[in-house]
């Protein structure tokens, strides 16, 4: 048994944290007053309990053992005439067992079967509200248990997610300081060559050594070793314009680093994928790149009736690439019809 309770009770709170109070409590604070207030002009019952443990509500998420004993233990020690607002009460077992740590849950737990026998011993219910209680109060919890697993698996998903896009953005990379140690290695060969007869190139040679080190020792600090596949640059971009996508590029992207090419690529790749896989009735993909001086702005965009990308990981993703280099992703649906992707890289990422 206790084998068993151990990984209960090692439980951590889960992660993220909960929010903290927000407007929703306190408009579900304000309702369940309202309520209350209703129920005792309309009935002969004495609200000071409920009006007393309505604030629970405002730190269920923060402190939920602490507000599950408060409630439950007033309910014991103050037992009044039972009023229909107090289902609120259910609310504090949801939160216990949703942003608890495993030790809060098993007291949580105890206070909630202790209260359920006190009742019952003191003749405040009988064995069928009993039954009905722990039914109910469990069922709460295990709700509260189920959006807890629930948001831990999707939480593992865009974790999953953010790794593999850095993992391919490390192999982006990996072609960038490539391309850094050959230069410095010709640099390096030309300087030999030429130190015995003329020592002004020799350094001047040193000289752009340094600033190829200087720039692949930037980039070494988000590389990541594992192994590559080769990728696509962004002059294949033109290579996804089949009939339905139409690319148009502004400006000037002959110098793009290779970084910001390749995702610059990867996003419309995605972007392009997402529109045939979820635009419906699509008839067209528009593709645009506008480049200046200081950044890239891709916006790409369908013709079709919206599927549902927007929670979709490829997304989560993109914006994950994206930020890596200091840029901005957004998509979402237009206000007539389609669908569009806008992203802004710098020409210099970070």
């Amino acid at each position: 048994m206790r084998d068993l309770m151990r990984p209960i009770w090692d439980e951590p709170r889960p992660t993220p944290p909960p929010p903290g109070r927000v407007w929703r409590d306190w408009l579900l604070v304000a309702v369940v007053t309202a309520a209350v207030l209703t129920e005792a002009v309309l009935t002969p019952a004495n609200p000071v309990f409920t009006l007393v443990a309505v604030p629970t509500l405002l730190w269920r998420r923060t402190r939920p053992l602490l507000m599950v004993v408060i409630a439950f233990g007033l309910c014991a020690a103050l037992p009044g005439p039972d009023f229909n607002a107090e289902v609120f009460m259910v609310v504090l077992p949801y939160a216990l067992f949703r942003w608890g740590s495993g030790r809060e849950i098993l007291a949580g737990s105890a206070v909630l079967a202790g209260r359920l026998g006190f009742g019952l011993a003191f003749g405040q219910i009988t064995a069928t509200e009993l039954a009905a209680g722990l039914i109910v109060l469990f069922g709460a919890g295990a709700l509260g248990l189920a959006m807890r697993y629930r948001a831990r698996a999707r939480l593992r998903d865009v974790q999953q997610i953010q790794l593999l896009e850095r993992e391919r953005l490390a192999r982006d990379l990996h072609d960038t300081v490539a391309h850094h140690v050959s230069a410095m290695a010709i640099r390096a060969q030309a300087g030999l060559a030429t130190a015995g007869t003329d020592p002004d190139s020799a350094v001047q040679a040193l000289r752009l050594i340094e600033t190829e080190a200087s720039r692949a020792l930037t980039e070494m600090r988000t590389l990541v070793r594992m192994l590559r596949e080769e990728p696509m640059g962004l002059p294949e971009m033109n290579g996804l314009s089949g009939p339905p996508v139409d690319v148009q590029v502004s400006g000037d992207i002959d110098d793009l680093p290779p970084r910001v090419a390749t995702t610059l690529y990867r996003l419309t790749q995605e972007s392009v994928t997402n529109a045939r896989r979820h635009a419906r009735n699509a008839t067209r993909i528009t593709v645009r790149v506008t480049a200046d001086d200081t950044a890239v702005r891709l916006r790409v965009s369908d013709d079709g009736a919206p599927g549902t990308p927007a929670t979709g990981y490829g997304l989560t993703g993109m914006i994950e690439r994206a930020g890596l280099l200091g840029g901005t992703c957004s998509a979402g649906p237009d206000a007539e019809r389609g669908w569009t992707v806008d992203a802004v890289l710098p020409r210099t990422a970070v």
